[in-house]
């Protein structure tokens, strides 16, 4: 279910989490730094593009470290991640770590992808909507793609369900064309 780099620095994390009893404090600190880089263009830059040294990122670290309450396995996660060159990897890294955590509760995890913020109340909808067709609990893991023009997509294992206006348009242009 979870490959490639991310997927092995996840597992290796939540093997320790779980070792230490701290799997609830690490997730809870990666969420939130998931959230901060999602809302953060500076940091989705620092994070992913291979231009800035080791040193600066880690100098970030330290600071948003500081500035956040980032600790413990959370912390030194990040810094083995810049220290060996991966934190491109990292938003996956933290995907990766809370379908695992979802798993362990016996939870499904569904990635939403959608073109606005969904409202706290069109989050609980979803959620119990895909609870009803999975038959558990269902942890969200929401996106925002503007190129999505409207609508969402929900992924949950290896099913995906499109219902975004950007993929209804295309299919209306490949059926107009098939009509010519």
């Amino acid at each position: 279910m979870i490959g490639g780099v991310a997927g092995r620095y996840a597992s290796a994390l939540f093997d320790l989490a779980k070792e230490e009893k701290a799997v609830l404090a690490t997730a809870k600190a990666l969420e939130g730094l998931g959230k901060a880089i999602v809302e953060s263009a500076d940091l989705q830059r620092l994070f992913s593009s291979p231009v800035f040294k080791s040193e600066d990122q880690m100098s970030a670290i330290e600071a948003l470290a500081a500035k956040g309450g980032l600790t413990g396995l959370a912390l030194n996660f990040l810094k083995l991640l810049c220290s060996n060159r991966r934190l491109v990897a990292l938003p996956d890294s933290i995907a990766a770590f809370q379908a695992l955590v979802a798993e362990d509760k016996g939870e499904a995890v569904a990635e939403v992808t959608a073109a606005e913020k969904l409202s706290p109340a069109q989050l609980k909808d979803l959620a119990s909507a895909l609870k009803a067709r999975v038959g558990k609990d269902v942890q969200l893991v929401t996106k925002i793609d503007r190129s999505l023009l409207g609508g969402l997509t929900v992924k949950i294992g290896s099913t995906l369900i499109d219902n975004s206006l950007k993929t209804k348009l295309q299919n209306l242009k490949v059926a107009m064309k098939g009509t010519g």
